[in-house]
């Protein structure tokens, strides 16, 4: 009988982007997926790839506790009919309501993924106090009912299994979702092409330091920009690029008004994204706490040197002076002084570039990234051994 897994998301985006290998694995393997998410942009891309797409009603930013035993009925209603032999939860209400909804929908085998701990644990007031209380008693709870949960990194695993969140025998560490490091190749893009994408994106004859994230503060947006007007007064040919969309959903989005302020061109939301590395000099991401993030490994794949924060999920791509520099958290004077740095030294980039692509290809490689997590689900009773 053909084996069902269902693979359960708060959008159908972030399974579009960081499951799609893993998805097609299984799929090639025999195994009947289903993508259980909210309707969205990517549900047509996902049937594409194979899936049965089944949709369900959540809201992500409500703490609402009625509105929360909402989602945990709307996710049960989704899978109770399905017949799933293992569900994968993915993103903190998925992990903590998916488990729930699974368990009384009798699915065997129930597992976790933990990408981070997300922005209550950046800052330290009241509000985040008592969420992160209340996130730690529920995910308590999921992971007492689930048989095992993926970490990307060491630091968020080791947290929890101090505070009594989580078991240690329950706990796997799979670091990164993967890079695709056939399409991250900086090889693909001659000089021809990368002046005419530097043309293209108004950029020709500059020295690109390029960021990549969601507009928002924990991101380490105020010193990305903090940084560029310093470098900009001191350097003509140098452009600061800030790619990615403004979360306005998200009260820690910057404003409008401040992106478009000058002092770096904002491209907001784009979707090539490996153009856009190749034509950087220096790739940046002062972020303020990770899981581990994709756009440092994709930087790290395609050769670029790259200056980001001393904190979760970044160290663990950068290793600082091999690939890269880490600078603390919030300090856009030594961030300046880094970017500075490779921005005089041409061979110290293409020397930490370097590194970094031999870096990824042995840690980061999605093939690589793959197999382990076939591995985990044999390990936990998916496929026969």
């Amino acid at each position: 009988m053909q084996k069902k897994v269902g693979f359960l998301s708060h959008l159908d985006l972030n399974l579009y982007l960081f499951r799609a290998h893993i998805i097609k694995e299984l799929i090639k393997r025999g195994i009947k997926v289903y993508a259980i998410c909210p309707k969205g942009d990517k549900n047509r891309a996902l049937k594409e790839m194979g899936c049965k797409v089944v949709n369900y009603n959540i809201q992500r930013e409500s703490i609402n506790p009625f509105k929360e035993k909402q989602t945990i009925d709307n996710i049960y209603q989704a899978i109770k009919d399905l017949d799933l032999d293992m569900i994968h939860t993915f993103t903190a209400k998925p992990n903590i309501y998916g488990t729930f909804a699974a368990k009384k929908a009798n699915i065997p085998i129930i597992l976790n993924l933990v990408e981070g701990l997300g922005s209550f644990y950046v800052h330290n007031n009241f509000k985040n106090i008592i969420i992160r209380t209340i996130m730690e008693m529920l995910y308590k709870r999921a992971f007492s009912k689930s048989n095992g949960c993926v970490f990307v990194n060491d630091d968020d695993p080791k947290y929890m299994i101090k505070k009594g969140i989580i078991q240690e025998k329950k706990v796997k560490t799979i670091k990164s979702v993967g890079v695709d490091t056939k399409k991250f190749d900086i090889s693909k893009f001659d000089k021809e092409k990368i002046i005419e994408i530097k043309s293209k994106n108004n950029l020709k004859d500059k020295t690109v330091v390029l960021m990549i994230a969601r507009a928002i503060w924990d991101k380490g947006i105020k010193e990305f920009y903090k940084s560029a007007k310093t470098l900009k007064q001191k350097y003509q040919n140098i452009e600061f690029v800030l790619v990615g969309p403004a979360d306005e959903g998200n009260h820690t989005c910057a404003s409008k008004e401040y992106l478009q302020s000058g002092k770096v061109k904002w491209l907001g939301l784009r979707d090539d994204i490996p153009e856009l590395i190749a034509i950087s000099d220096v790739f940046v991401l002062p972020s303020y706490r990770e899981g581990l993030p994709v756009t440092l490994m994709e930087a790290a794949s395609m050769s670029k040197p790259i200056v980001t924060t001393d904190t979760t999920g970044c160290k663990d791509v950068v290793k600082d002076g091999y690939n890269g520099y880490l600078v603390p958290v919030k300090d856009s004077k030594t961030l300046a002084n880094k970017i500075e740095k490779l921005i005089l030294d041409k061979k110290l980039r293409k020397e930490f570039g370097k590194n970094g692509r031999k870096m990824t290809e042995e840690l980061f490689d999605i093939d690589k990234i793959v197999k382990q997590y076939m591995d985990y689900y044999k390990e936990k009773g998916l496929f026969d051994v």
